[in-house]
């Protein structure tokens, strides 16, 4: 397995502590927010696998920005969650397509969230919604040019980037299958962990919340550990009930309603058995789908 991390020897060392083999992973570094890394990323690779194509990819990395009153940018002048959560992915996804092809019942799970979902508490009930609009912000490139993915014209928000760009996920998932699984066979799909709210997502937050939020989340029945998520993306990657492209799949309910039952049913929260889920409208419009990727190609082409 290779573990495309920020900070290697950071990863080697908790792996380490954690009683994971070093035989078992190689930790490579991987910066999202600059797309030239991630094309290095992809060189390096290759060199270390030269003959072994990928077959499984699961991009997962994401930046929550809720307190910044003011943008951040990458390296290429895009707002960081669009170009962290989104763009480094969509970049990653593409130059490892052929490697995908090559490979034997090959899949890449990009993770989604009910945030970005408006068929959910959390992504309609929780302002701000996720709204792509035109996707305008994203069509205006680098550079500095747009601090929201919707619109240069709308003011920069880090709570609603962040559902932006988790709806972004997920409509790349759809339309790469629209787009690439016929002709490859590769198996796009999406998932909602849970509510991992002891996740380090959560750090930007002040210490109340931090403190008071997994308390809420367990009362409610929407609580996840890490553990129990990482189970989750362990099974959409390799179950092979969950061999099925263009799926979005959940754990016990899909959380377009509080918890109902002492079980957490509807809730999303820990236990139960994998669905599928649906997707919001704005996710599985095709014509936003093909805006998104359309916008996106011609912001990663400069790095193919």
């Amino acid at each position: 397995m290779v573990a495309a991390v920020r900070e290697p020897a950071k990863m080697n060392r908790i792996a380490k502590e954690s009683g994971i083999s070093k035989n078992s992973f190689v930790a490579m570094k991987l910066e999202l927010a600059s797309l030239q890394s991630v094309k290095d990323f992809v060189a390096n690779l290759k060199l270390f696998l030269p003959a072994r194509p990928i077959s499984h990819l699961i991009c997962n990395a994401a930046v929550y920005l809720p307190t910044d009153p003011e943008p951040s940018w990458t390296d290429d002048g895009f707002e960081t969650t669009l170009g962290v959560n989104h763009l480094g992915h969509f970049l990653l996804v593409q130059l490892l397509l052929p490697d995908l092809q090559r490979a034997r019942a090959a899949r890449c799970c990009i993770v989604g969230s009910v945030t970005g979902n408006s068929n959910t508490i959390a992504g309609s009930f929780v302002k701000p919604v996720a709204d792509l609009g035109a996707l305008e912000g994203l069509r205006s490139g680098g550079g500095r040019a747009s601090a929201m993915a919707s619109s240069p014209a709308e003011g920069f928000d880090g709570a609603k980037a962040y559902k932006d760009a988790k709806a972004l996920n997920m409509i790349t998932v759809l339309e790469m299958h629209r787009r690439y699984h016929d002709s490859t066979g590769v198996v796009f799909s999406s998932m909602y962990p849970g509510c991992i709210a002891e996740s380090g997502l959560f750090r930007e937050k002040r210490q109340w919340f931090r403190d008071a939020f997994p308390v809420f989340m367990k009362g409610i029945g929407a609580y996840v550990s890490e553990a129990e998520a990482g189970q989750r993306l362990a099974q959409v990657i390799a179950d092979p009930q969950c061999s099925k492209s263009g799926v979005y799949w959940s754990w016990n309910g899909n959380a377009q309603q509080i918890a109902v039952n002492a079980k957490g049913a509807g809730a999303g929260g820990a236990g139960g058995e994998i669905f599928q889920n649906e997707f919001s409208g704005m996710i599985t419009d095709e014509s936003t789908g093909q805006r998104a990727f359309d916008y996106s190609m011609e912001a990663v082409t400069p790095y193919l």
